[in-house]
């Protein structure tokens, strides 16, 4: 049965009486550790939080085709995900959420970690208040999907996270004290220094991969822990110990709500209070142990000793477990089964209504009178601020991206890419003479097109790849976007411009292109320049559309459209279509090569023994050698804008 209102108020004054929070300071609304450096992670947290969420109901629009006189037509309807979801649950408890898949459990975690969007309806309060930003740095959200950097280390990742998410208030070295000990109570000494690993290389065990999600959380020391599947795909060792962590996390004051598929007969006895949902209703709310005389007392019973939770997810399915409504239905049709679930679910929620709801309310109401004027005055929201200064964030993520990409920027096929492609190009060019104009040309227009798309196709790939990742810690508060944003591409650049620094350095010389000292600096320059530009629109494009297969589509018709009308392969455009040129920046850089490598004085020889004026060259006549200092500051409102696309695009993350 549903806990009598004297008995939560009984669990709510323990440890720490709710309606008398303990005085804690906060001058800067910053996290709080409530424990010294060489303590335990899990000692009792000093801010209790009593979680609170009443009548939740959430839906979501749904598109589906039908067919009307031969042709197709769209139409819209919603499908409830939530229905009237009513419970509670007070520090030093575990609140287990059970149901069958798409039952709405998980969509229900993510609401109560304020991380759920869109048609949501009910009230959700902790200690009495609102979700704000003091709750949100005292909540740890562990998602389903370990969302982990592969090529950093266990120590790495936790000592990240920790200069990130622990207040300035604390030295570098007591963060990563505090990170040795948070490694030590997970148990993860034994792989401290391996890697996490991803779908090319091993790393650490799945189990492992966990604690070190739960980990990360635990470093805030949250107050309230949400979990969604934290089990899943682990064995039942495995599972059992990182249920037992939880359980230890728990006892030290901290409120946890946890989403579990299907629990072990072990895992189950260790909740406290459990929340069983059938397709987003409420058929249970209560102590975990007196589930079995709830359903039994209701007419729900059976006499084969088995897992409680298998029981439950049985009824959530709207499988019966008396004579009433057999278990056994192998001999009954189709249609049948639907219809014996469906009167099944009615059942236990007619019965839930009756027996539970009314009761779980009066109790919310007892709770309700505990807080007061005072408490909440106590809790009253302050403005947020972040845990640590903006030239730290910017700082301990660059040195982080620097750390996670090391091995891909520095790939070896990479390099041999590049370093190859000089060579052969510098081979064919080989020392070309200074009459073929033609041929030169050409080499520089090779400049601008290899080193416009080469650094443009890599960029392309940057956020889609990283948008678990940056989901996650948004979410959690632990950097500005700006940081992030600086520090990623900041991070690109060491590779970005080494690579076609030693190309240019290969080919040039090969290529017989002007020997002067001079005319090859500002030619390198002119390619770099190039790069940046070309990076910044394929950051844009993968930051709009954060889907690598559409990213690259784009980019391949963009990259075509810029080589056809880059003003070498076609030097009469139509008037029509002429705008096309002045949006390739492949165009301005192939015009500013040209503009170094040569000058409007210069002659060459038309046929023999006949000079004429370069300018008159056909592939040189139709860009021209003048107002180099106008293509410069296209291509730096290109680059400005295309980056700044980029970076309005990653607020809709």
């Amino acid at each position: 049965m549903a806990e009598t209102p004297q008995e939560v108020a009984a669990h709510c004054a323990d440890p720490t009486p709710m309606n008398d929070p303990p005085k804690i300071s906060e001058p800067h609304d910053t996290t709080i550790l409530a424990y010294p450096m060489q303590q335990s992670v899990f000692r009792l947290a000093l801010y209790p939080i009593t979680l609170k969420f009443e009548e939740m109901v959430y839906k979501v629009k749904l598109e589906q085709k039908g067919v009307c006189c031969g042709g197709g037509t769209w139409s819209t309807r919603e499908k409830t995900i939530l229905n009237g979801i009513t419970g509670m649950v007070c520090p030093g408890e575990i609140l287990a959420m059970l149901g069958p898949s798409g039952s709405g459990k998980t969509t229900l975690l993510t609401a109560l970690g304020g991380r759920l969007h869109g048609k949501l309806s009910g009230k959700i309060t902790y200690n009495g208040q609102p979700f704000s930003s003091s709750i949100k740095r005292r909540t740890g959200f562990v998602a389903q999907d370990d969302v982990l950097y592969p090529h950093l280390t266990v120590t790495e990742t936790l000592v990240f996270t920790a200069l990130l998410r622990l207040p300035d208030t604390l030295s570098r070295d007591e963060k990563v004290r505090h990170a040795e000990g948070v490694i030590t109570e997970l148990g993860l000494t034994r792989c401290r220094n391996s890697m996490i690993g991803g779908p090319l290389f091993r790393g650490i065990s799945g189990g492992e991969k966990k604690r070190v999600s739960i980990g990360q959380e635990m470093l805030i020391n949250p107050s309230l822990l949400l979990l969604d599947e934290p089990t899943s795909g682990l064995d039942s060792t495995t599972a059992q110990r990182i249920m037992t962590t939880v359980k230890r996390l728990a006892s030290g004051g901290r409120t946890v709500v946890t989403t579990i598929h299907q629990p072990s007969s072990r895992l189950y006895h260790m909740f406290d209070k459990v929340v069983l949902l059938s397709e987003g209703c409420p058929i249970y709310h209560g102590p975990a142990s007196a589930a079995l005389d709830y359903f039994s007392s209701i007419g729900f019973s059976t006499s084969v000793s088995v897992n409680p939770a298998d029981l439950l997810l049985d009824l959530a399915n709207g499988i019966g477990l008396d004579p009433k409504f057999p278990a056994d239905q192998g001999d009954l049709g189709q249609g049948n089964i639907e219809q014996e679930q469906k009167s099944v679910r009615e059942a236990l929620i007619s019965a839930y209504d009756k027996n539970i709801a009314t009761r779980l309310k009066a109790e919310l109401c007892s709770m309700d009178t505990g807080y007061g004027k005072d408490a909440s005055a106590r809790n009253t929201v302050k403005s947020e601020q972040w845990s640590t200064s903006w030239w730290q964030q910017f700082k301990v993520l660059l040195r982080r991206g620097l750390k996670e990409r090391r091995y891909e920027a520095f790939n070896r096929l990479r390099i041999f890419q590049v370093i190859s492609v000089a060579v052969l190009a510098g081979l064919l060019w080989w020392h070309s003479p200074a009459s073929h104009i033609q041929d030169r040309i050409a080499l520089l227009f090779f400049f601008s097109v290899f080193w416009g798309f080469f650094p443009l196709y890599n960029a392309v790939f940057t956020f889609p790849q990283e948008r678990a990742m940056l989901i996650k810690e948004r979410s959690s508060g632990m950097y500005h976007l700006s940081s992030y944003f600086l520090a990623r591409t900041a991070g690109d650049l060491p590779m970005e411009l080494a690579l076609p620094t030693a190309f240019v350095l290969i080919i040039y010389w090969m290529g017989g292109l002007k020997p002067d000292p001079i005319t090859f600096f500002f030619s390198l320059l002119v390619v770099l320049y190039n790069v940046l530009v070309s990076q910044s629109l394929g950051l844009a494009i993968g930051a709009i559309l954060m889907d690598v297969k559409q990213a690259t589509t784009l980019a391949s018709v963009t990259t075509l459209v810029f080589l056809i009308a880059g003003g070498y392969y076609i030097q009469q455009i139509p008037p029509f279509i002429i705008w096309l040129k002045y949006l390739s920046y492949s165009y301005y850089c192939y015009k500013l090569l040209l503009g170094v490598q040569y000058t409007e004085n210069d002659y060459y020889e038309c046929s023999k023994g006949v000079w004429c004026p370069l300018v008159d060259f056909p592939a040189i006549k139709s860009v021209g050698l003048n107002h180099l200092w106008i293509d410069v500051c296209i291509m730096a409102l290109m680059l400005v804008g295309y980056r700044l696309v980029a970076y309005l695009a990653l607020h809709r993350v």
